[in-house]
């Protein structure tokens, strides 16, 4: 192991004995409160509580005595409760309580097998009993404000507050801690003999400790300690320290963070995730830590949180790469210079209900997860795209509602390294207004239901690649464009059975940008002229639905396994008028002699494309169903119970459209899709499919003939498509388990496995194992680390997709994989995952990952291995979970061989 680990060492000394208070008055402000489990309060009823108060008269002294006494007494009134019995001696100045004891005085609570309180010299004595079998129980537990100590037995002075305890047991945070002897001297100074701490939850036989013979210890200043030894399994192991001086604080402090040491075949050897935390205030933190390569790569990371409760809260992660493959000056060398900056920002809905404010910020190198040599980014280098948005949005309430809305947005494709952005985006509506209806009369009929509302929206547009990005380049071809929409609408009902409704939209669209086409003689070509300047054009359309519901039912028995089907279908037809608007396209000369033009918009390279030239006149027909069965509830716990409702078709709906304006092909083809779920809803199941009534030539262009009458079937299948997803676990009640990696999903990953998970090696917090899965410190010795017969948990995750393409008779499968991911248990200790698949279609396996993990109580071991393909790598850790110790680790990891793009 490393020598920075001696250093870790003496850190989790402090961290562990900077809160250890374990008799003093004086309550910690960071001390964790222990509940008492071995003795419950056992006060009795009234008749056998008492409530004295014991007075010492003051003891006379003659003159020639050379030792005076001092006054003595209790001062405040002591409640106590014994079992087998309680006594008060008056002569020896003692309360003795036995068997269940319990003592409160002032602030001090005391329960034990045998309390001894001497009032007199203001002593108190607790100590254990033994029972019938001649076994120790009823261990002390003291408390005093906050801080809580259960021990062997205690000595304490409740005047000069000094005390001593022997084999004392506290847990401060994350530790548990045993001493053998304890002293405080003073409200200052605490000396401990013998002690041990530990993470581990079983502090009488832990898997490891820490041990020390001398502490001495001064509360908010300092903690100075003697040879220090790190036992494993009660075996000393190397890892020792002669002696140590830390300073002591409450509050959060900055330090230095320890890097982590490997190395890879590009690369060469290097330092990962070392830096400095920097503890700024109470609101937000700051971390700056690097990688450095032998071979002179190098990254940067700063990453800081922030947070005001109640208010918002939030995080910014900057991340820069410096990669260096080869030697420089041979054919192989190559440089990649990438980063990401992320950043994302919550405010709370309590801080202002009229506005908000929210980040998601995810940009960069295109580049960046392909080339990144972080394993925080494992899951995250087949991700296409990244996307942003910054948004601040403000209701104004008024009468009518008006709702305002600034945002800024981006949208990156990894794979061209194209980046459209808006720059920024400016939104706003006035809420429905009912001219016609009453304020508060109802709302009946096609007059009282007319209503008109107002949107704009406008955009500075931004099309750029990543070499441009943020350079002067990159801003002189953005568009500017605003849209003013106002819909009027009604709805009412005929022949109390069908619904329609009817809209009118009025759009009125102004841009900064237009443009001019001519031939240019001298090239010989079309030219394309970009003017800038003012612009407007009208446009508006006319759309009408209507639509009714009906429903079916058919009945088998009520003593049938299915007793009835029910079919639900919505049918609808929609009209929509669009006319043309020629009046905004021109023409040019395309040639030479001027006898040949073409017709274009000025329009058509703006932020909103040009205005429909075609008149349109059309006709839409839809049918939606969704179909389920009424199933007989079999539970034999409850008879009585009602029957299941069993989705068989979600959503089963065809969608056509007529155009009656069109002058050939005037039926569009058809589109169809459903969906369902199988097995308790744990696998969704979608079918969509395209069918053209028209046939096709020799060149594979739409014919203005059906395809049955071109000697084919009633409709020719373009194409299809079917994708199923399937998540299960061994509990039925719960569906595949989540990746709760929460910068894989910040990368803009997916949040399960099928991708692979990402692995930080360098935070041994990261598990396989869940939160809430059963504490296996509890399990049965027979079963520990072995193989068992009872519950093996397991999780597994398949998504399967398919698509068909028939568009020019080419007949074929176009995507055909499968992908899966799971975990599952080996032995109560043992857990592996996996992820991986398979593309028929290309012939080869996707992205495959093996994590095994091994549970070793307060410690953890994992080894992640991807086998094949681009990004192999393996990775070996084993390290303390406790956060407060996870430098204390053992890490070796071949990492990818990265081909730089």
């Amino acid at each position: 192991m490393r020598t920075n680990l001696f250093h870790i060492v003496l850190l989790s000394i402090f961290l562990t004995i900077g809160s250890l208070k374990l008799s003093a008055q004086e309550t910690g402000t960071k001390s964790i409160p222990v509940p008492a489990e071995k003795q419950k309060t056992t006060l009795p009823p009234a008749k056998k509580e008492l409530d004295t108060v014991v007075r010492i008269d003051e003891v006379k002294v003659t003159v020639n005595d050379t030792n005076k006494k001092k006054k003595s007494g209790l001062d405040a009134i002591i409640k106590r409760y014994a079992e087998d019995y309680e006594k008060v001696d008056q002569v020896k100045k003692e309360l003795e309580l036995y068997n269940k004891a319990e003592l409160h005085y002032k602030d001090i609570e005391l329960k034990s097998g045998k309390i001894i309180m001497k009032y007199d010299t203001d002593e108190i004595f607790a100590g254990r009993i033994k029972d019938s079998l001649g076994n120790y129980s009823q261990y002390p537990y003291f408390k005093q404000g906050n801080n809580i100590v259960e021990a062997d037995s205690i000595h304490f002075n409740t005047k000069t507050k000094k005390a001593r305890i022997w084999n004392s047991r506290s847990d401060q945070g994350e530790f548990r801690i045993k001493g053998e002897i304890t002293k405080r001297e003073n409200d200052s100074v605490y000396y401990i003999k013998g002690a041990r701490f530990t993470t581990s939850k079983n502090i009488e036989d832990p898997e490891y400790y820490f041990y020390t013979n001398k502490i001495k210890f001064v509360p908010g200043k300092k903690v100075v300690v003697g040879f220090t030894n790190m036992y494993i399994a009660d075996v000393p192991t190397p890892l020792a320290l002669p002696f140590a001086f830390f300073p002591m604080s409450d509050k959060a402090t900055s330090g230095l963070l320890i890097p982590t040491f490997g190395n890879n075949n590009n690369q060469g050897y290097f330092l990962q995730n070392g830096g400095y935390y920097f503890a700024l205030s109470d609101y937000y933190d700051l971390a700056v830590t690097g990688d450095y390569y032998t071979n002179g790569s190098y990254g940067l990371r700063f990453q800081s949180s922030y947070s005001n409760r109640y208010k918002y809260s939030g995080n910014v992660y900057i991340r820069y790469e410096n990669i260096i493959n080869g030697e420089r000056g041979l054919p192989n060398y190559q440089r990649a210079k990438n980063y990401n900056i992320q950043w994302s920002h919550t405010q709370d809905a309590k801080a202002n209900p009229n506005s908000r404010f929210a980040a998601s910020v995810n940009l960069g190198s295109s580049k960046y997860y392909q080339n990144s040599l972080s394993m925080d980014n494992i899951g995250s280098r087949l991700n296409n795209t990244l996307s942003s948005s910054v948004s601040y949005s403000k209701t104004f309430q008024t009468v009518p509602q008006v709702n305002f809305a600034l945002m800024a947005t981006h949208n990156q494709n990894t794979n061209t390294q194209v980046i459209n952005m808006t720059l920024p985006t400016l939104q706003a509506s006035v809420d429905r207004i009912y001219p016609f209806a009453p304020g508060d009369g109802p709302k009946k009929g096609i007059i009282k239901n007319i209503n008109i509302q107002y949107n704009v929206k406008g955009e500075n547009r931004i099309a750029t690649t990543d070499t441009l990005f943020f350079k002067k380049e990159m801003f002189e071809n953005a568009k500017l464009g605003m849209q003013h929409n106002i819909p009027i609408s009604t709805n009412f009902k005929v022949f109390k059975h069908f619904s329609v409704s009817a809209s009118t939209n009025y759009q009125e669209t102004w841009v900064g940008n237009t443009i001019r086409k001519e031939y240019n003689s001298d090239i010989k070509k079309d030219t394309i002229i970009n003017l800038k300047g003012f612009d407007s054009f009208r446009t508006y359309n006319f759309a009408s639905s209507i639509g009714t519901t009906i429903y079916g039912t058919y009945s088998f028995g009520e003593n049938k396994k299915i007793q009835a089907i029910r079919h639900v279908m919505r049918p609808n037809i929609s009209y929509t008028y669009t006319p043309s608007f020629e009046k905004y396209y021109d023409t040019y000369d395309s040639d030479a002699t001027g006898k040949m033009q073409k017709e274009y918009s000025r329009f058509e390279s703006g932020m909103y494309s040009a205005p429909g030239r075609n008149y349109s006149n059309l006709i839409g027909i839809g049918v939606n169903n969704t179909i389920e069965a009424k199933v007989r509830n079999d539970d034999e716990n409850d008879p009585d119970a009602e029957p299941k409702k069993v989705m068989l078709l979600n959503n089963l709906s065809f969608n056509t459209s007529y155009d009656m304006a069109a002058d050939s092909l005037k039926w569009a083809p058809m589109r169809v899709s459903t969906g369902t779920t199988l097995l308790k809803e744990k696998m969704n199941i979608n079918v969509a499919a395209t069918f053209d009534p028209y046939a096709i030539n020799n060149e594979g262009r739409r014919i203005d003939m059906f395809n049955i009458d071109n000697g084919g079937s009633l409709f020719r299948m373009t194409s299809a498509n079917v994708t199923l997803n399937y998540a299960i676990t061994s509990e039925d009640n719960k569906a595949g388990n989540k990746n709760k990696d929460s910068q894989t999903s910040r990368n803009g990953g997916r949040e399960d496995d099928l991708f692979g998970r990402a692995t930080n090696l360098n935070d041994s917090r990261t598990s396989l194992f869940d939160e809430d899965e059963e504490d296996l410190s509890k399990e049965d010795d027979k079963t520990k680390g072995g193989f068992f017969n009872a519950k093996l948990p397991w999780d597994l995750r398949i998504a399967y997709s398919l698509t068909y393409q028939n568009n020019n008779r080419e007949n074929k499968i176009s995507g055909n994989s499968i992908m899966l991911s799971g975990n599952f248990d080996i032995t109560p200790r043992w857990k592996m995952g996996f992820s991986s698949g398979y593309d028929f279609v290309q012939k080869g396996v996707t992205f495959t990952q093996l994590r095994f993990e091994r549970d070793l109580l307060s410690w953890r071991m994992d080894f992640n291995w991807v086998p094949t393909g681009t990004n192999t790598y393996w990775g070996f850790f084993i390290g303390i979970k406790s956060s407060v110790l996870s430098d204390i680790k053992w890490d070796k990891r071949q990492l990818p061989d990265r081909q730089l793009q």
